[in-house]
């Protein structure tokens, strides 16, 4: 099983971004592995490319790539200060006025940056919580104030706007610098620019950026062929039967990989080359089977994301999205980097 990882897509993906928005500093987001794609490799492109400022979920993850950048790149954490975390090397992004006198008690004099909340609910002070600190806060010197928008993938949803009056009403006169957007805000235009982008999914060829290069080619090893006579089935369950004489391949991979179970039978393909193989039956734990009839030659391997069949295609077929199809790739893949 081989994940074909292309690095130079994703710095042209992350150049295209940053050129977007020229009067912000392009961040690089690589959290979880850089959405499954090895955080180390993909940062370490970007860095030579002139990325120095990398999101990451978790103090964990910022350890695992500390390592692989040099000591100018700066790992931003999106968890924060949590009890108990070593932060050495890494800023936090604090999110409630708790983690920021923590923060300040075992860490003064150290970087670290404030998220706000402006309406998504999830993490970040909410207005009265930064009121109530705001004073301290910026007297500490915060590196940059953040927000995340919900809806940024939908360019005419109102909490756009809503969002974007609140990070300006919550943030205007700190003369500090600040960063809303990610991906989908980036592309919503100048006034959600600020002065720091964070773009993630887009960098990895994926929606919103429908501009993005493909970045990911999926290959899996056809272990077996068969013939399977009208009338047989395939897989657990017996969920598809033969209609007519059919051959049938069976590839290494499923759903402990990552593939979802949500692939059976959904209209998704396998792929040789631009020509189409319908996965039938059953996803299972390691394998899928295709449909080959109509293939004159049976290939060592076939594709499962490819220019054919690009992530986005993939995750409409399982009822998901981008996001869910990259960082559910399992270990088990080996990685090679173009």
């Amino acid at each position: 099983m081989t994940l074909h990882i292309d690095l130079q897509a994703i710095v042209a993906n992350w150049k295209a971004l940053a050129a977007k928005s020229p009067g912000a500093r392009a961040a690089a987001v690589v959290k979880a592995d850089a959405y499954g794609l090895g955080a180390d490799r993909v940062a370490s492109a970007l860095y030579a490319a002139g990325a120095r400022d990398f999101f990451v979920a978790l103090a964990g993850e910022g350890h695992t790539l500390r390592p692989h950048l040099p000591d100018d790149a700066r790992i931003h954490v999106l968890s924060g200060h949590m009890a108990g975390a070593d932060l050495s090397g890494l800023i936090p992004v604090l999110n409630s006025a708790e983690q920021f006198f923590r923060d300040r008690a075992l860490r003064p004099g150290r970087p670290f940056a404030i998220q706000l909340d402006t309406g998504m609910n999830r993490l970040g002070l909410e207005p009265g919580e930064w009121a109530a600190i705001r004073a301290e806060a910026l007297a500490a010197g915060p590196d940059f104030i953040m927000s995340h928008l919900a809806c940024a993938d939908e360019p005419g949803h109102p909490a756009n706007a809503m969002q974007l009056s609140a990070f300006r009403a919550m943030t205007d006169g700190c003369n500090v610098p600040r960063s809303l957007s990610a991906t989908g805000g980036t592309l919503l235009g100048p006034d959600y620019h600020f002065d720091l982008i964070r773009p993630g999914i887009g960098l990895y060829g994926a929606l919103p950026f429908a501009e993005a290069l493909p970045v990911v080619r999926l290959s899996l090893p056809v272990i077996q062929t068969r013939m399977v006579r009208p009338g047989e089935f395939v897989g657990y369950s017996a969920t598809w039967t033969a209609d007519r004489p059919r051959r049938i391949a069976t590839v290494a991979a499923g759903y402990a990989d990552g593939i979802l179970r949500a692939l059976s039978s959904s209209g998704a393909s396998l792929y040789s080359g631009d020509r189409a193989c319908p996965i039938v039956g059953r996803v299972s734990m390691d394998l899928i089977t295709a449909d080959v009839t109509d293939l004159p030659d049976i290939p060592a391997q076939l594709d499962l994301v490819c220019p054919a069949q690009p992530v986005d295609r993939l995750a409409d077929f399982a009822g998901t999205i981008g996001y869910e199809i990259l960082t559910a790739l399992g270990s088990r893949y080996d990685r090679v980097y173009r």
